[in-house]
């Protein structure tokens, strides 16, 4: 198989901060993989977690190395390839752009989307949430009116973990449930919280009504999740704790669900085990994202059948997103009935 790669820049149309910094552009990776006159396609956005950083030029490099190694192979010897990506040490990301790609190239060839190959039923996909990033009170609020304006939302996923501390936390919760008083609200703390104050956020959160928390500790702090777990009212989640299905085991009694995001996971592929593991655990699921195109995160709702909760908005608030692919509809990301992601180009120009 033939691999090509490009760049392309996409641009927040609100930047958004959490507990480790503000993101308002990205440089991110398509990739192609063409065989048999089928091109499947796949994205690799760049994130960081702690110490744990994929750069662009990371990605474009590992991409580079894999390319003579993986064009002798084709696009059906995926364990072959699997082998190469452990042995290669291949970047997770990259494993996700070149994995959603071959998944993408299998549907174009039998002509099905993922979610009809997979026998899902998309009457089931629950409404994502859209994130509203750490602010003043009066921006947050202005934040939550531009979406409200935007798309049909359902839920707000609120960023708290301010280094200004919780008085500054809850200050922004309650500007953003006063100005959506009808909507649902879950909080991401990012690991910004101690153990002290996770407890305390917890059962303050809970007399509000919020439905979840999520990373309310950093990582590497799991061992502290059990404490917080027998003190908390509030399901846990877990998303830079957790990034593959071999972490779910350890977690299992700590926490109450998963986030699953293509570029941790390495793929469609290991999402899928890792949606396994966590039920094997009785644990719940959610998908999110990193600051992915439509590309990669309609990839992502290929499986959203498969999920409680859905975050997956990175691409609604892209002033140019170059790709278009899942639907918006009733506050739902539905994939579309084109064969395998169902993404197309719209050479879309700010």
């Amino acid at each position: 198989m033939k691999l090509e790669v490009n760049l392309f820049t996409v641009n927040k149309r609100f930047p958004l901060t959490i507990s480790r910094g503000t993101t308002a552009q990205t440089t991110n990776i398509w990739v192609k993989i063409i065989q048999d006159g089928i091109a499947g396609w796949g994205e690799a956005s760049p994130f960081g977690v702690g110490t744990h950083a994929q750069s662009t030029e990371m990605i474009v490099s590992s991409l580079q190395q894999l390319t003579p190694v993986l064009e002798t192979l084709h696009p059906l010897q995926r364990q072959q390839i699997e082998q190469i990506f452990t042995q290669h040490q291949v970047p997770s990301s990259v494993r996700a752009a070149l994995d959603m790609a071959m998944y993408d190239w299998l549907g174009k060839g039998v002509g099905l989307p993922l979610w009809a190959i997979w026998g899902l039923d998309l009457n089931v996909i629950v409404p994502t949430s859209v994130t509203i990033g750490i602010n003043s009170p009066a921006k947050a609020r202005a934040r939550a009116r531009d979406w409200l304006q935007l798309i049909d939302v359902r839920l707000f996923k609120v960023k708290l973990g301010s280094p200004d501390g919780i008085d500054a936390d809850q200050q922004m919760l309650l500007a953003v449930q006063q100005e959506a008083p009808g909507l649902e609200l879950f909080v991401d703390a990012n690991g910004g919280w101690s153990l002290e104050n996770a407890i305390y956020m917890c059962n303050w959160l809970a007399d509000l009504g919020i439905k979840y928390v999520e990373q309310p500790l950093s990582q590497g702090q799991e061992q502290s999740l059990l404490q917080l777990k027998e003190k908390s009212p509030l399901p846990i989640f877990v998303d830079e704790s957790c990034f593959t299905s071999s972490d779910i085991p350890h977690l299992a009694n700590y926490v109450h669900g998963i986030n699953i995001k293509l570029m941790k996971s390495g793929g469609l592929t290991e999402a899928i085990r890792m949606i396994h593991t966590a039920r094997a655990h009785g644990l719940q699921v959610m998908f999110g994202c990193y600051s992915n195109s439509a590309l990669a995160n309609t990839a992502a709702a290929q499986l959203a059948p498969l999920a409680d909760y859905l975050d997956l908005d990175s691409h609604l608030n892209l002033i140019d997103d170059p790709f278009q692919g899942a639907l918006v509809q009733e506050g739902k990301i539905l994939p579309n009935d084109l064969p395998g992601l169902g993404v197309e180009y719209s050479a879309f120009t700010a």
